[in-house]
């Protein structure tokens, strides 16, 4: 229940699902009949198929039908458009994007496109699997009678799609950080100063390249976990660069240059040694500078986590604790189960594989034991020559 309520429904939800069978709708009331289109239905939905060649046809039209009818609106909702902060949005019909700006993430055309041309790969494959039968040769070689090379290769989709998902949950939020670099970049190229660059960007775009840096702690939509821990993001104080003279705490070539050190004794980097600085582009700070260790460390350690803001620790009494968000369990959880199904694909493919040799049976023994294989049982002088 925990994962249906925090992962599933969510999701579902983004796709036009409101309806449950219990009666209930998640934008508040009482359903009479909600059909197949609700939370059961479709789970249910994806439990009937039997066969692999019916799955491969029947995923492949589900996945067609959802880009060509559903997420285009022709006949079905839409699905959920919001703005690129996360802010605002409602569910609408979406456009396929079939240029090469189907693969930004921020465009929703994507999603229909991308639905439409992987559904029909899949009804091609469908249709393939059910009127081509498999080779003698590949049969055997595959172990394709053994019901756990069934097992094995099921739990290879389900590993590839885990990995799939947990990668993307977790690494799908750096989007903001090429933007900001980016639009600095641009602003450099138009030879505006660092200051100007930086002094351009938004704050809101700061505070999500923040919140998709520190991943454990979320968005706007999970952004209860942060206020409880840090507090309320108040304002940007800019984009801090750290200076020994002109080497940034790490060199171009990757060398360290300054540090905060664990053991002052041994100390050779340390930001009191070094003399290193730090400067602030854009925001509250922009063009203030400080050379004091104490707080050139202060901000040395906030920046490892994204943009620097102040926060209001007291309206909610922010306690400080570093906790984590649906994001960062969504990822753990999905990667622990990857891995799992990944081992266990390996285990039950080398079963299948290597059967008789993990049974000790000599290969070739069945063919002394067959019958009808020799006209004189146990003679391999007499095998039987097939005409």
């Amino acid at each position: 229940m925990w994962r249906q309520g925090m992962f599933v429904i969510p999701f579902m939800t983004r796709l036009g699902i409101t309806n449950s069978w219990g009666g209930w709708s998640i934008t508040g009331g009482t359903i009479a009949n909600p059909g197949i289109w609700s939370y059961e239905g479709e789970n249910l939905l994806w439990i009937c198929p039997r066969s692999l060649e019916f799955i491969y046809f029947y995923q492949g039209l589900a996945c067609f039908g959802f880009g060509a009818f559903h997420v285009t609106g022709l006949y079905g909702p839409g699905i959920w458009v919001s703005d690129p902060y996360g802010l605002t949005g409602k569910v609408q019909s979406v456009n396929p994007a079939w240029g090469v700006e189907g693969f930004d993430p921020f465009v929703p055309g994507g999603i229909a496109s991308h639905h439409i041309a992987a559904g029909t790969l899949g009804i091609l494959a469908g249709l393939f699997h059910l009127s081509v039968r498999p080779p003698q040769r590949l049969y055997k070689g595959l172990r394709m009678g053994n019901i756990e090379t069934v097992l094995s290769s099921s739990i290879a989709a389900v590993f590839f799609a885990a990995f799939v998902v947990a990668g993307t949950m977790w690494y799908g939020s750096g989007y903001f950080q090429q933007e900001i670099y980016r639009r600095v970049g641009a602003g450099l190229a138009e030879n505006q100063s660092l200051s100007e660059a930086w002094s351009k960007i938004p704050e809101k775009l700061a505070f999500m390249i923040t919140s998709a840096i520190i991943r454990q702690k979320g968005d706007y939509s999970e952004r209860v976990q942060w206020t409880v821990g840090d507090g309320i993001a108040v304002g940007w104080l800019g984009h801090p660069i750290f200076r020994d003279k002109e080497v940034v705490l790490v060199d171009g070539d990757g060398i360290v240059r300054a540090d905060v050190p664990f053991r002052r004794a041994e100390s050779k980097y340390s930001v009191e040694q070094v003399g290193v600085t730090v400067e602030f582009y854009g925001g509250e700070l922009n063009g203030v500078s400080y050379s004091d260790p104490a707080t050139v460390k202060k901000y040395a350690r906030r920046a490892q986590l994204g943009e620097i803001f102040e926060l209001d620790r007291a309206t909610l009494k922010s306690d400080g604790v570093f906790r984590s968000s649906p994001r960062g369990w969504f990822t753990f959880g999905h990667a622990s189960f990857a891995l799992l199904f990944f081992f266990g694909h390996i285990w039950h493919g080398a079963r299948t594989l290597f059967r008789d040799v993990f049974a000790g049976i000599d290969p070739d023994l069945d063919a002394q034991v067959e019958f009808g294989t020799f006209q004189k049982i146990g003679d391999p002088t007499t095998r039987r020559q097939v005409v």
